[in-house]
């Protein structure tokens, strides 16, 4: 039987300080760098960026 993890949270990007643990998180200086970087790596790393909301791109391997 093969097990795989289909769904990873990558990293997170924020422009908060203390908001996200647990994933590596990248800080931006504002909005705008925040979508930039999200937009990256989410090129880099396969990934689709998810925005929750509240300041922070999450980055999901599906």
């Amino acid at each position: 039987m093969d097990v795989a993890i289909r769904k990873l949270i990558l990293a997170a990007v924020t422009t908060g300080e203390g908001e996200v643990s647990g994933v590596p998180v990248f800080h931006a200086k504002d909005d705008e760098q925040k979508e930039f970087i999200a937009t990256t790596l989410s090129r880099v790393l396969e990934a689709v960026a998810h925005d929750l909301g509240n300041g922070v791109y999450i980055l999901v391997r599906h």
